[in-house]
Protein backbone atom coordinates (compact mmCIF):
# COMPACT_ATOMS: atom_id res chain seq x y z
CA UNK A 1 0.00 0.00 0.00
CA UNK A 2 1.33 3.39 -0.70
CA UNK A 3 -1.32 5.41 0.48
CA UNK A 4 0.30 8.84 2.26
CA UNK A 5 -0.85 9.45 5.83
CA UNK A 6 -1.78 13.14 6.22
CA UNK A 7 -0.21 14.99 9.15
CA UNK A 8 -4.19 15.02 11.08
CA UNK A 9 -4.41 11.25 10.43
CA UNK A 10 -0.81 11.23 12.15
CA UNK A 11 -1.88 13.14 15.12
CA UNK A 12 -5.08 10.58 15.20
CA UNK A 13 -2.34 7.43 14.98
CA UNK A 14 -0.24 9.20 18.14
CA UNK A 15 -3.45 9.73 19.94
CA UNK A 16 -4.88 6.29 19.71
CA UNK A 17 -1.07 4.78 20.08
CA UNK A 18 -0.39 6.56 23.08
CA UNK A 19 -3.98 5.80 24.32
CA UNK A 20 -4.35 1.97 23.73
CA UNK A 21 -0.93 1.92 25.39
CA UNK A 22 -2.33 3.88 28.10
CA UNK A 23 -4.67 2.09 28.65
CA UNK A 24 -3.07 -1.59 28.56
CA UNK A 25 -0.70 -0.26 31.19
CA UNK A 26 -3.42 0.89 33.42
CA UNK A 27 -5.15 -2.69 34.02
CA UNK A 28 -1.50 -4.69 33.68
CA UNK A 29 -0.03 -2.63 36.61
CA UNK A 30 -3.39 -3.18 38.90
CA UNK A 31 -3.29 -7.00 37.72
CA UNK A 32 0.88 -6.88 38.38
CA UNK A 33 0.46 -4.98 41.55
CA UNK A 34 -2.69 -5.72 42.85
CA UNK A 35 -3.47 -9.32 42.15
CA UNK A 36 0.28 -10.44 41.92
CA UNK A 37 -0.87 -12.29 38.44
CA UNK A 38 2.38 -12.72 36.79
CA UNK A 39 0.29 -14.60 33.68
CA UNK A 40 -2.55 -12.01 32.74
CA UNK A 41 0.40 -8.93 33.33
CA UNK A 42 2.71 -10.37 31.13
CA UNK A 43 0.04 -11.19 28.22
CA UNK A 44 -0.85 -7.79 28.61
CA UNK A 45 2.38 -6.93 28.68
CA UNK A 46 3.04 -8.50 25.61
CA UNK A 47 0.28 -6.74 23.60
CA UNK A 48 1.71 -3.43 24.97
CA UNK A 49 5.11 -4.42 23.27
CA UNK A 50 3.17 -5.02 20.46
CA UNK A 51 1.49 -1.96 20.12
CA UNK A 52 3.66 -0.29 18.22
CA UNK A 53 4.74 1.31 14.39
CA UNK A 54 8.18 2.36 12.65
CA UNK A 55 6.74 5.53 12.44
CA UNK A 56 7.95 7.34 15.87
CA UNK A 57 9.04 10.47 14.47
CA UNK A 58 6.45 11.42 11.72
CA UNK A 59 3.96 10.85 15.04
CA UNK A 60 5.76 13.08 17.28
CA UNK A 61 6.53 15.92 14.31
CA UNK A 62 2.53 15.97 14.07
CA UNK A 63 1.56 15.32 17.87
CA UNK A 64 -0.60 18.53 19.13
CA UNK A 65 -2.03 17.64 22.57
CA UNK A 66 -1.64 21.21 23.76
CA UNK A 67 -4.57 22.42 21.33
CA UNK A 68 -6.15 19.00 21.30
CA UNK A 69 -9.99 20.26 21.25
CA UNK A 70 -11.42 17.61 23.62
CA UNK A 71 -8.46 18.17 26.13
CA UNK A 72 -10.65 18.74 29.06
CA UNK A 73 -11.85 16.21 31.81
CA UNK A 74 -15.08 15.33 31.62
CA UNK A 75 -17.20 14.23 35.03
CA UNK A 76 -18.31 10.73 33.20
CA UNK A 77 -14.30 10.51 33.28
CA UNK A 78 -14.27 11.42 36.83
CA UNK A 79 -16.49 8.33 37.75
CA UNK A 80 -15.28 5.62 38.71
CA UNK A 81 -17.66 3.09 41.68
CA UNK A 82 -14.31 0.60 42.10
CA UNK A 83 -11.52 -1.09 40.68
CA UNK A 84 -13.22 -3.00 38.42
CA UNK A 85 -14.91 -0.09 36.64
CA UNK A 86 -11.30 1.26 36.76
CA UNK A 87 -10.21 -2.12 34.66
CA UNK A 88 -13.25 -2.10 32.95
CA UNK A 89 -12.62 1.70 31.21
CA UNK A 90 -9.14 1.25 30.47
CA UNK A 91 -10.19 -2.41 28.29
CA UNK A 92 -12.84 -0.61 26.31
CA UNK A 93 -10.40 2.42 26.07
CA UNK A 94 -7.56 0.03 24.77
CA UNK A 95 -10.27 -1.62 22.18
CA UNK A 96 -11.62 1.60 20.70
CA UNK A 97 -7.95 2.97 20.19
CA UNK A 98 -6.79 -0.49 18.37
CA UNK A 99 -9.66 -0.33 16.49
CA UNK A 100 -8.88 2.88 15.22
CA UNK A 101 -5.57 2.37 14.69
CA UNK A 102 -6.92 -0.90 12.60
CA UNK A 103 -8.87 0.91 10.39
CA UNK A 104 -6.73 4.40 9.43
CA UNK A 105 -3.71 1.44 8.61
CA UNK A 106 -5.70 -0.03 6.15
CA UNK A 107 -5.36 3.17 3.95
CA UNK A 108 -1.45 2.87 4.80
CA UNK A 109 0.19 -0.51 6.14
CA UNK A 110 -1.88 -3.85 6.18
CA UNK A 111 0.53 -5.49 8.15
CA UNK A 112 -0.08 -2.96 11.23
CA UNK A 113 -3.64 -3.23 10.45
CA UNK A 114 -3.81 -6.81 11.16
CA UNK A 115 -1.49 -6.21 14.26
CA UNK A 116 -3.84 -3.93 15.69
CA UNK A 117 -6.72 -6.55 14.87
CA UNK A 118 -5.01 -9.21 16.75
CA UNK A 119 -4.67 -7.23 19.81
CA UNK A 120 -7.77 -6.10 19.95
CA UNK A 121 -9.13 -9.46 20.01
CA UNK A 122 -6.62 -10.39 22.70
CA UNK A 123 -8.18 -7.56 24.74
CA UNK A 124 -11.58 -8.58 24.11
CA UNK A 125 -10.42 -12.47 25.30
CA UNK A 126 -8.85 -10.87 28.30
CA UNK A 127 -11.30 -8.57 29.67
CA UNK A 128 -13.32 -11.08 29.99
CA UNK A 129 -10.85 -13.60 31.93
CA UNK A 130 -10.25 -11.07 33.85
CA UNK A 131 -13.40 -9.52 34.98
CA UNK A 132 -15.74 -12.38 34.65
CA UNK A 133 -15.70 -14.94 37.69
CA UNK A 134 -17.25 -18.37 36.90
Amino acid sequence: MTNQLSPELFRVIDANLNRLKEGIRVVEDILRYRDNNKELSSKLKLLRHKAKTEQTQELLKHRDSINDVLRSTIKSELNRTDINSIILANFKRAQESSRVLEELYKLHNAEYSENFKYIRYELYALEKEVLVKN
